[in-house]
């Protein structure tokens, strides 16, 4: 599973994050562990990843190794990009737990965002410093890190409406205006088409640019198979996005994570509804592409 499909799987979860949060239920233990274990599992590989690109002398020949030189700017897209989900995924078990007086899912969700925020740490610091990172590169993942900000920021806020996460914000403030433009927005005439435009400009400030393959899919796969087995069936009916169908295979079968969150995210485009919204709005969201 690409990097970026992490990022779309934020974006669902974050649509459909107050249904989670309010339903009666219990999260199954199954789909939390499994994604500790997938999550710790993608954190040691960067580790390895990192430690070698941190050691890397630029001018010296390529040598044989789990790492090689191409691949690295993968593995940095994946460590800058996978902020978003682990970000909103902390924020929704966090929001879960308060409702419910409980410290079930939200810890195992932190700990893993404190790796996370480890692994983005080093990250900014070789693009500051490391030996195998040129100039152009450094730029142009700046520029995926400030994009990967404002998206987050967006989805953080978009939850402030669950519960007070801000805290899981990069920018707290940011979240808050979003909230409140969102909020804003869904009351105006068209204001139903303005989150199927946020998922739409979303996917193409994302859909381009990355490497065409991120090392860890098979693990990015994991994460994405154990965060839709926390999704309870009965929370869905048969017109729902995320199905009940779609989610028993995504809890049972890894390999087909891939194929179906495709199935899922092709039900969220727009088609006419986008056009309906206004140049304005267009205008205000085509920013996170930059």
């Amino acid at each position: 599973m690409h990097a970026h499909e992490l990022i779309e799987l934020a974006a669902l979860i974050a649509a459909h994050a107050p249904v989670l949060v309010r339903t009666p239920g219990r999260i199954p233990d199954a789909g939390i562990e499994d994604y500790w274990i997938a999550s710790k599992s993608r954190l040691d590989r960067w580790g390895r990843a990192l430690k070698q690109i941190s050691t890397e002398d630029p001018n010296a020949p390529r040598r044989p190794g789990p790492l090689r030189r191409p691949e690295f700017r993968g593995v940095l897209e994946e460590i800058i990009t996978g902020d978003v989900l682990t970000r909103v995924w902390t924020a929704v078990m966090y929001a879960y737990d308060r409702l419910r007086g409980t410290d079930q899912a939200e810890p195992i969700a932190r700990s893993v965002l404190v790796g996370h925020l480890e692994a983005r740490y080093r990250v900014m610091t070789l693009l500051t410093r490391g030996p195998g990172i040129d100039v152009e590169q450094a730029v142009r993942l700046n520029r995926l890190r400030r994009r990967t900000e404002r998206w987050t920021d967006l989805l953080i806020g978009y939850l402030t409406s669950v519960d007070d996460v801000g805290q899981f914000a990069v920018e707290p403030d940011r979240a808050r205006d979003f909230a409140e433009d969102l909020h804003h927005r869904s009351h105006l005439e068209g204001g139903r088409a303005v989150w199927p435009l946020v998922f739409a400009s979303l996917r193409a400030a994302f859909g381009q640019g990355l490497v065409p393959e991120s090392p860890n899919g098979d693990l990015n796969a994991r994460i994405a198979s154990s965060v839709l087995a926390c999704l309870q069936p009965e929370l869905f009916d048969a017109t729902g996005l995320l199905r009940s169908a779609w989610l028993m295979r995504m809890s049972n079968v890894t390999d087909d994570a891939q194929g179906m969150i495709d199935e899922l995210v092709a039900h969220e485009k727009p088609a006419s509804a986008i056009g309906s919204v206004g140049t304005a709005r267009s205008g205000r969201l085509r920013r996170f592409g930059k």
